[in-house]
């Protein structure tokens, strides 16, 4: 079997990873320190994605660029330094076409782990690379990324813990929360480069940047004329209220305490909190079905972050019943199997009036990943994952340029052979 190593160092963790073929579809295994589990998000599959597109000679490397007028409107990182991204400009038939995904990377939802988030590029632009590669739906190659590959492509970079979302600030602990600001700001930025006269437009995002790609959806298309085609996509940002495997509301806990500590109460959509609490509108099971754009909703419907942080969290687990099953699912007894499926069907209902709608696109996939539209091999590869013969960035391609409609919603596990399932091996 054929291996690549690669190690990624997020916050204070060597993360090893094996690349691997198996018999049921393609597994990675990762390896580290289960105490940080509930701060494993896209951060880790972005990099995985990026480190093995790096170990590639053509990969493109594409340098940050900071906000120079952000500071100016107090939109600034947790730490008050300058947002920033990464732009590869478009050419050719892309060259009036713009692509913006926003990052992922978890929240804080607390004063302690908005002060931790300051020491990383999560919070701080000081922490940040100075260059990234760009995979998947940002790729410059037609083989890798065939409808997006000229257009300008921009990643912007998260740094303030609330899904770009949050204005307010903690002076006793010298936090600034202006998500909401920094939102604003990167707009006006990328008008100002030439966005305005885009002919295409698509907001993506992935985990709490796909969440972010649901909130500010219809504010992303306020920012043009009529005459520009303008959509979404949000990758693994179906956060569900769900029930904890103890009977607990986990991640609700955690969303309360964003939504609390970062002042997202005036920001997020009116629509939903003029009749629902605040908490109840960071959910997008909440707001998916009254989006008017364009949206696609790309998802696992055993997505791996929600296993480990929402469902079945060490907190929620002090028996350690649910420890292996965590971790690799193949671990998992048919009791555990049957809850996940049943986590499956709640992901279903939640999107089911969503799905009626004609302009609205799917992708939900039976695999046990997270975040597959910015890796490489699981957005365009010859052996990525696919429902029904396609692969994402062909089902995401045939949506936005009307070329066919697109609902695909995968059998249940373990059907499909294709997936690219995350394991998970205690170091």
């Amino acid at each position: 079997m054929a291996t690549m190593k690669v190690s990624v160092l997020w916050i204070g963790i060597l993360i090893g990873l094996v690349f691997g073929n198996w018999v049921d579809g393609f597994e990675e295994i990762l390896s580290f320190n289960e105490t940080a589990m509930s701060f494993l998000d896209s951060a880790h599959m972005e990099a995985f994605g990026a480190s093995k597109a790096a170990s590639a000679s053509n990969v493109l490397m594409v340098g940050l660029t900071l906000i120079q007028g952000a500071g100016a409107k107090g939109a600034v990182c947790t730490d008050g330094t300058l947002p920033g991204y990464h732009w590869h400009q478009g050419y050719g038939s892309g060259a009036n076409s713009w692509l913006i995904h926003l990052e992922g990377g978890a929240w804080c939802n607390n004063v302690r782990t908005c002060v931790y988030r300051k020491k990383s590029g999560r919070g701080s632009s000081a922490y940040m690379e100075k260059e990234i590669a760009f995979t998947g739906i940002l790729s410059n190659k037609a083989e890798y990324n065939p409808d997006f590959y000229n257009w300008n492509r921009i990643k912007l970079r998260y740094c303030d813990g609330a899904s770009f979302s949050g204005d307010s600030e903690n002076q006793a602990a010298q936090l600034q929360f202006r998500g909401q600001r920094i939102w604003l700001a990167a707009m006006e930025e990328f008008m100002s480069k030439g966005m305005r006269s885009a002919k295409q437009a698509l907001l993506s995002g992935c985990s709490a940047g796909g969440l972010a790609s649901i909130l500010h959806c219809d504010e992303f298309r306020g920012l043009f004329s009529g005459n520009t085609k303008v959509k979404c996509l949000s990758d693994a940002g179906m956060f569900l209220d769900v029930v904890d495997v103890s009977g607990g509301h986990t991640i609700r806990k955690v969303f309360g305490g964003v939504v609390g500590l970062q002042g997202l109460k005036n920001t997020l959509p009116s629509f939903c909190t003029n009749h629902l609490d605040p908490t109840s509108c960071f959910f997008p099971q909440n707001l998916v079905a009254k989006i008017q754009t364009p949206l696609f909703i790309l998802n696992t419907a055993y997505d791996s972050w929600q296993i480990q942080s929402s469902l079945a969290p060490t907190s929620a687990d002090p028996s350690g019943y649910w420890h292996d099953c965590r971790l690799n699912h193949t671990a998992c007894s048919p009791a555990q199997i049957q809850f996940l499926q049943g986590f499956r069907n709640e992901m279903l209902n939640a999107i089911n009036r969503f799905s009626l709608s004609k302009q609205n696109g799917l992708f939900i996939n039976s695999c046990f990943a997270h975040c597959q539209s910015e890796r490489q091999d699981t957005w365009f590869a010859d052996n990525s994952p696919v429902i029904g013969n396609k692969a994402i960035a062909l089902a995401v391609g045939d949506w936005y340029f009307d070329r066919t409609s697109v609902k695909a919603i995968d059998c249940p596990y373990p059907c499909d052979k294709s997936c690219h399932h995350l394991v998970f091996r205690q170091a």
